[in-house]
């Protein structure tokens, strides 16, 4: 017999996991992603009517959640407007609005209301300065030798990642 460790490392749970979240979409009108624990519900709202489906899909995961005797961490729940344009309509999750927030981060990454990431860029920036700081301080050496892989395998990965976005 397998222990509750084993059987959740055998990929076994991860599948029934999977099985199990997967059905919380099923009937949404807007776009609905997934990774892990987080879901992000997104959707294009230039009229009411489109406001109301989103409001509609808001309700289907919390509905799913009180079936499933699981809780929504509300706090954590959030509403970009994106686009000047944006008329921001408020949204309810049960009986408690969401609040808005200016920027979001999501898998590492930060973007605010026009999609900018500047700020992202600035962090990556930072952080690589410090790094370099450390290196610089803490080596006597300065060859080649030397500081090119610490640079490749301390620093560069953080001005390397997102460079896609």
């Amino acid at each position: 017999m397998e222990t509750s460790d084993e059987w959740c490392s055998s990929g076994v749970g991860l599948a029934l996991f999977n099985i199990f979240v997967g059905s919380r979409d099923s009937g949404t009108e807007c776009t609905l992603s997934k990774l892990a624990d987080d879901t992000k519900l997104c959707g294009v709202v230039d009229m009411l009517k489109e406001r109301y489906a989103v409001q509609k899909d808001l309700e289907r995961p919390k509905r799913w959640a009180c079936d499933n005797l699981i809780k929504f961490n509300k706090v954590k729940c959030k509403v970009l407007y994106v686009d000047q344009g944006n008329p921001k309509h408020k949204y309810r999750l049960g009986r408690e609005w969401i609040e808005s927030s200016p920027e979001e981060k999501d898998l590492g990454v930060s973007a605010d209301e026009k999609l900018n990431m500047s700020w992202q860029c600035a962090l990556a920036a930072q952080k690589a300065n410090r790094i370099l700081g450390c290196i610089k301080r803490s080596m006597a050496s300065r060859s080649r030798e030397v500081i090119l892989p610490l640079y490749s395998a301390l620093v560069r990965p953080h001005l390397e990642y997102c460079v896609q976005l």
